[in-house]
């Protein structure tokens, strides 16, 4: 096994769209709960996000990979208790047979978080209470005319009581997600929502057994890393103990470094994948040909993108969800989405949902500077927005603003 591998951006980027699911166009039948959950368990997490200007972004991020994707199946996953909802690189879906290994933050969490369950006082045990007696119950199944400060309240407290203590009770792992009905969220008692022989692992789990695998676990998702990430191994580690970690790694075998050329950091990959990136290397000057099935809108927080650092790295794309950026100050769009056509990153569609006419409009289409635009193009990026219309059920309306301006579409 080479001490460091020296590869190409083209090499990298076809390996890390393999790996993500991103490089083939994917069957059309339609996915059953199964398959989901395949998919789930091969991209390690997938991002859980309110947002709605189009179907939200877990669907998006399954959608984007199989062609046959309906929501109802991730929701079946999560009534039927095949998948948790947790924090891994954020608020994710998560196999549920990883439970165990996520005690480690349920733990630090309780430890952390205890104080403000302490000023809810008796409102906790009646969220319990409730759980426990009636079953799962969504946030507004509770009344309180008290109001606290929220996750999100920046100055008066707006948020309810009995809501703050469900979202804390979440954090700390004592009650579960167990079913969504469009946003909304029913919770249920831990020991109701997970198999009791997982519960047992996870009592039983070593805290640094839990750090390690979540390390191994963060590694997988990202297939291709850089320890400087302040998100690496998704629980809280020092610049230290991420290089520690990682060091460890490459000594026993089983991580090796990437100088990857025109860029600056290096990266690692898992030493199971050296022979396939040296495959794509030795492939990168073929072309990758941008078809209808391989042109995909991405989710602002696709994993994909999850680190925009190595998006533009590899891409040579700068991207940013402008979601928390004054309308005014918009560049590309409040849910602008980075389209992917065969192995590069080439505009941005920033699209939205009109449910009552059943109409996907777009309010922005950007095409990238260097990028060719053909009639080919044109055609077969068209075709996939007709597909990703289909997915929401709707047709296409306006398109409102092209660029660059003068664009044929």
């Amino acid at each position: 096994m080479p001490t460091q591998l020296n590869v190409n951006k083209v090499a990298v980027r076809r390996f890390l769209l393999e790996k993500q699911r991103l490089h083939a166009e994917g069957s059309a039948k339609v996915s059953e709960p199964d398959d989901v959950l395949h998919m789930i368990e091969t991209l390690e997490c997938v991002q859980l996000d309110p947002v709605a200007a189009v179907e939200r972004n877990q669907h998006l991020v399954l959608s984007a990979r199989m062609r046959g994707y309906r929501p109802a199946a991730l929701e079946q996953l999560l009534s039927e208790g095949r998948v948790f909802e947790f924090w891994a690189n954020a608020a994710c879906v998560i196999p549920m047979k990883d439970y165990p290994m996520f005690e480690v933050i349920r733990r630090q969490r309780c430890e952390r978080l205890q104080p403000e369950l302490d000023k809810l006082g008796s409102v906790v045990e009646e969220v319990l209470t409730r759980l426990e007696v009636e079953g799962p119950l969504p946030a507004k199944a509770f009344e309180s005319s008290d109001k606290v400060h929220g996750y999100w309240d920046n100055t008066h407290p707006k948020t309810k009581a009995t809501s703050h203590a469900l979202n804390l009770l979440h954090d700390i792992g004592r009650i579960q997600v167990v079913r969504r009905e469009g946003a909304t969220r029913f919770f249920d008692l831990r020991e109701r929502a997970v198999p009791q022989d997982l519960l047992d692992q996870a009592s039983q789990m070593d805290d640094a057994d839990a750090r390690a695998a979540l390390v191994d676990k963060y590694i997988r998702a990202y297939s291709v890393f850089h320890p400087g990430d302040p998100r690496f191994g998704w629980h809280r580690m020092t610049a230290g103990e991420r290089r520690q970690a990682v060091e460890q790694r490459v000594a026993q075998g089983t991580l090796v470094p990437i100088h990857i050329e025109g860029v600056k950091s290096v990266h690692y990959v898992r030493s199971e994948d050296v022979d396939r990136l040296l495959e794509h290397q030795a492939s990168s000057a073929d072309p990758w040909p941008v078809r209808v099935g391989n042109i995909r809108f991405l989710p602002p927080l696709d994993n994909l993108l999850w680190r925009r650092e190595r998006i533009m790295d590899l891409f040579d794309f700068s991207y940013t969800w402008e979601v928390y950026i004054p309308a005014a100050k918009r560049k590309f769009g409040y849910y602008a989405m980075p389209i992917l056509a065969g192995d590069r990153l080439i505009g941005r569609m920033d699209p939205r949902l009109d449910r009552a006419r059943a109409r996907l409009d777009v309010q922005l289409l950007q095409i990238e500077p260097g990028i060719r635009w053909t009639k080919t193009l044109c055609d077969r990026l068209f075709r996939a927005l007709h597909a990703f219309a289909q997915f929401h059920q709707a047709e296409v309306g306006n398109i409102e603003r092209v660029e660059p301006e003068g664009l044929t579409v």
